[in-house]
């Protein structure tokens, strides 16, 4: 990687870190800092737990499901999910739905060995 490249995404790195919400921010390092040199990969739960009853912005959703924004507006005009909280004019979204959602997307493949 051209070293332009990493001082870009080191910078974008540190501004994403610093947009964080103090509490996520300082949850974000107790994780790495626990497990960062550790044999254990970290569970769904570990790492996403916390989420559970958070509700998601339509792009903060979007991101999650690994779709654009304009696909996202697609499955809520055909009804494939819900917002369950107006806040202003945001459209807010469950976690669950989204998790629901992300499988039926993505089905675990199960194992070949």
């Amino acid at each position: 990687m051209p070293r332009g490249s990493v001082r870009g995404a080191t910078k974008q790195l540190l501004e994403d870190l610093r947009s964080l919400p103090e509490t996520e921010r300082s949850r974000f390092f107790l994780l790495l800092a626990s497990r960062a040199f550790g044999e254990d990969d970290l569970s769904y739960e570990q790492v996403f737990g916390h989420l559970a009853g958070e509700l998601f912005t339509a792009s903060e959703a979007a991101e999650y499901l690994e779709i654009s924004l304009p696909t996202f507006r697609r499955y809520v005009q055909r009804g494939v999910i819900a917002p369950v909280q107006l806040l202003g004019r945001n459209q807010m979204y469950a976690t669950g739905d989204l998790k629901a959602l992300k499988r039926t997307r993505h089905p675990q493949r199960p194992d070949t060995a």
